[in-house]
């Protein structure tokens, strides 16, 4: 692993002012979980709160935990759920994100997890639970989608909204017959409703009623509405990432990002990654187009009402799987997968505003080549996440890279 001086660096060449000091090497952080732990996810919400969440297998199913971060180290974790029908798997990952404060000192967390439904390889459901006391009791579990189909239902991603908490799926229910004149008839689509604190729903709603099978999703809240990111589909089986944002009380029509024009017969499993601060976007994502494997970036700054013209972080043997954090209104850095003598290295990169880049820096690595590492920029740090399998020591890895100031 490389120092943070190296990410001080990428940082310098990124920025269009002074260079954000850093106050040392990166550095491990203690992983609050168990060995055998796997698919890391990140979240920041209320109270600026940041949890690292995950997946302990066990004989049958798996259980969900999740800690919150001290400002130096994870808190002591708490389990969410043991569920024996837990979907484990590394791409569709469950979270736990925290709402609005309700009180001095309180918030309310917000848990999904996916959990079978039939006996066929990809039947299951999202079952939602929620918290007001940092996880000591958790409610019971409410599904989302009612329309029972033993089909695939994830690739959650949760957010703010009026009355309770946003979410976005993928949903299958057009699969379960397979059958149809047209290829659009019976796949995957795209669709959102709200949890109010009762747990009752309401909201639901087709954002795209054909998109990529197994691809992540992501959201956020701007300053002028919720803005969505996922990876659309074509009858041409061109599979570009798309917008929708909710604003009015209404989603708008799916829109490209960039015209990629990447035509793929089969799902990549590579989704996008969104990070707003404010009226401020940046959204990261990974395509092949032209059988070029490219990490891509772009900037809106009208809540993603339209997005700068694409740069290119990365090319050549990247894997993808990006994520993407806002250091300040005029930076973000991106990080990602790529093959590496030994196994896999993730990435980063600093990216101003107006698309100047830093260098690549390499902050940690991976046995697994289907990874997908987590970063959120908090307490003048930046903190990753990610699944390692190696045989020592197989599990959850967590890094620290700090950064002192970020101001001219």
């Amino acid at each position: 692993m490389r120092t943070a001086f190296l990410l001080l660096l990428a940082l310098q060449a990124a920025c269009t002012g002074p260079a954000p000091p850093v106050s040392g090497p990166a550095e491990p952080v203690a992983f609050p979980g168990n060995l055998g732990s796997l698919g890391p996810r990140l979240t920041t919400g209320g109270g600026r709160q940041l949890l690292l969440s995950w997946m302990e297998p066990t004989e049958h199913g798996g259980t969900l935990r999740v800690a919150d971060w001290s400002g130096s180290a994870w808190n002591a974790p708490v389990d969410v759920v043991s569920d024996p029908r837990m979907f484990v798997n590394w791409a569709d990952t469950p979270s736990v994100l925290a709402l609005e404060r309700k009180a001095q000192g309180q918030s309310r967390w917000v848990a999904h997890w996916l959990s079978k439904s039939g006996d066929v390889p990809y039947a299951y459901d999202v079952r939602v639970s929620a918290s007001d006391d940092r996880g000591a009791s958790w409610s019971g579990a409410v599904t989302p989608h009612t329309d029972g189909t033993p089909t695939e239902h994830g690739f959650v991603s949760k957010f703010r909204a009026p009355g309770g908490v946003g979410l976005i799926w993928l949903d299958g229910r057009k699969t379960a017959g397979n059958a149809g004149p047209e290829l659009a008839a019976t796949g995957m689509t795209l669709r959102a409703a709200t949890i109010a604190g009762d747990g009752s729903l309401s909201g639901e709603h087709v954002i795209d009623d054909f998109v990529c099978d197994c691809c992540s999703t992501a959201a956020v809240v701007t300053s002028s509405g919720i803005l969505v990111a996922y990876r659309d589909r074509t009858a041409d089986e061109i599979r570009d990432i798309y917008v929708s944002r909710f604003t009015n009380g209404k989603w708008s029509p799916g829109k490209a990002v960039a015209d990629d024009g990447w035509q793929i017969a089969a799902c990549p499993v590579n989704g996008p990654a969104l990070a707003a601060s404010g009226s401020l976007v940046g959204v990261a994502w990974f395509t092949a187009a032209g059988d070029v494997p490219r990490i891509r970036a772009a900037v809106s700054r009208d809540g993603g009402q339209s997005f700068s013209s694409p740069v290119d972080i990365a090319s050549g043997r990247v894997q993808g799987y990006v994520d993407i954090a806002w250091l300040d209104a005029a930076q973000f850095a991106v990080t990602w997968v790529e093959p590496e003598a030994d196994g896999y290295a993730v990435r980063l990169r600093g990216m101003t505003t107006g698309g100047k880049l830093g260098e690549v820096v390499t902050v940690g690595a991976t046995s697994l080549g289907r990874v997908v590492p987590q970063m959120e920029y908090r307490d003048e740090s930046l903190i990753l996440a990610w699944t390692d399998s190696a045989d020592d020591a197989p599990g959850v890895r967590v890094v620290r890279v700090p950064i002192v100031s970020r101001k001219p």
